[in-house]
């Protein structure tokens, strides 16, 4: 009986070893994707269907202090040792834009498929036909998790300056300052966790952005001018 509950535990222990860590890394590379399908459109928010207006977004501005802004996390190995976390296929300052084009296009807009380029000056707006452009800047962004037994701990925080612009009249209608947390602990650690952390923390900031009335109301005015 003891050597029976022995055996047990020993195969427990196994188990969540194997699903606690596949083995330290010296690199995560992650994909940060916002799934606006599920997303919960306010009313007040959904756009006039009889509008042609088309929403230009730019790609985000990463305004971080530090030395290599391409890297998005780091992973505390069990041992101690610190590893960088990079984004696979899209750069975060590409990924937060076609968040917000997604989350758009699901509450009824038309926003152009391209992602553009604005330094958030009204003189440097670009010239085009477009009614609105959206941009911003990356304030924070820090994706940090703890490898460890019997789960891993990960929290992810976002701070993002969002910019909202008439583009007919070249001018500057609304700024909006957003912070998302999001932690979880996991059992299974995988870049998909990681990816998870991103795409869930990126999705609550753009809710919260278009959350606030004083943005439906900067956004339908301007597109119906």
């Amino acid at each position: 009986m003891k050597i029976n509950r022995i055996l047990r535990w020993g195969l427990l222990i196994s188990i969540f070893s194997f699903l606690g860590c596949a083995g330290p890394r010296s690199l995560y590379s992650v994909n940060m994707y916002y799934d606006a399908d599920q997303a919960a459109i306010p009313a007040y928010l959904k756009a006039d269907k009889a509008s042609n207006a088309i929403i230009s977004i730019a790609e985000f501005t990463d305004t971080r202090r530090m030395n290599d802004r391409l890297v998005i996390g780091h992973v505390v190995e069990k041992d101690g040792m610190k590893n960088l976390v990079l984004p696979k296929n899209v750069k975060a300052t590409k990924a937060i834009s076609k968040g917000i084009k997604e989350y758009l296009r699901k509450a009824g807009y038309k926003v152009s498929d391209k992602i553009g380029q604005w330094d958030l000056k009204e003189e440097t707006m670009p010239k085009e036909d477009f009614k609105i452009l959206i941009g911003g800047n990356i304030d924070e962004l820090e994706i940090s998790c703890r490898r460890g037994f019997p789960t891993n701990t990960c929290t992810t925080n976002m701070k993002l300056t969002i910019i909202f612009a008439d583009m007919a009249k070249g001018k500057i209608l609304y700024e909006s300052k957003v912070e998302s947390s999001y932690s979880k602990e996991y059992v299974l650690f995988s870049e998909e966790s990681l990816g998870e952390q991103a795409g869930i923390a990126l999705g609550d900031a753009i809710e919260k952005v278009f959350a606030e009335k004083a943005v439906a109301q900067k956004l339908k005015e301007a597109i119906a001018q």
